[in-house]
């Protein structure tokens, strides 16, 4: 018996999901979470085979709760969002599997008992994504670059927030808007895995950004 924690914060949605799973013979839902402080609580508690996992969700992101939960826990994210910064957070988070809603019920079991075997799964819609995000971690390393995964310009946004400069400040001095920078520094956070500029800060000193100021 495969037992299934399901983290969604959309309830019309996680009922409809948890109906489609309790039909399935061989799966248990142990569980079910609203948000990500609950998701965490949760698979402490019922240590789960697989947590069915939405990254957007109040609390901590899934994002995040992927990251606490994985190894020990096997995460297979099932989410609206498909853009490059969710696929690739949740992948270096530790992910094992990540579906976009709407894939239809045979599809979600499959990758569930997969995930629970042990296995990863990736739709063919973010599959190709992956695989160059680990093709671009290779170069990077090959390199000795830092964050090879950020582009030329999302890493001089980061040298300068680690240089302790504010988003406008960010703004004039590489003639950008500021909803561009914005749009920029949310990436940033998506692909260190950060929740916030501090951790982001750290991340980059780490690295040796931010030191010409």
């Amino acid at each position: 018996m495969i037992r299934v924690l399901v983290a969604d914060d959309h309830p019309v949605y996680r009922r409809g999901l948890v109906g489609v799973l309790a039909e399935e013979g061989d799966v248990e839902v142990v569980g079910e979470a609203a948000d990500g402080d609950a998701a965490l609580r949760l698979a402490a508690e019922l240590r789960p085979d697989v947590v069915l996992m939405d990254l957007h969700m109040p609390g901590v992101n899934g994002v995040e709760a992927t990251r606490r939960l994985a190894p020990e826990c096997r995460v297979l994210v099932l989410t609206m969002f498909d853009d490059d910064e969710s696929v690739l957070a949740a992948t270096r988070a530790g992910a094992r599997g990540y579906l976009v809603k709407g894939a239809s019920g045979e599809r979600i079991m499959s990758a569930v008992r997969a995930v629970a075997a042990g296995d990863a799964v990736f739709g063919a819609d973010v599959a190709g994504r992956v695989l160059d995000v680990l093709a671009a971690d290779r170069r990077g390393a090959r390199a000795g670059r830092p964050f090879p995964a950020l582009t030329d310009r999302e890493r001089e946004v980061l040298d300068l927030i680690a240089a302790g400069r504010s988003n406008p400040e960010i703004a004039r001095r590489l003639f950008l808007s500021d909803k561009t920078v914005r749009n920029h520094v949310s990436a940033i956070f998506a692909k260190l895995q950060v929740a916030d500029r501090a951790q982001a800060i750290v991340r980059a000193r780490e690295a040796g950004l931010g030191l010409d100021g």
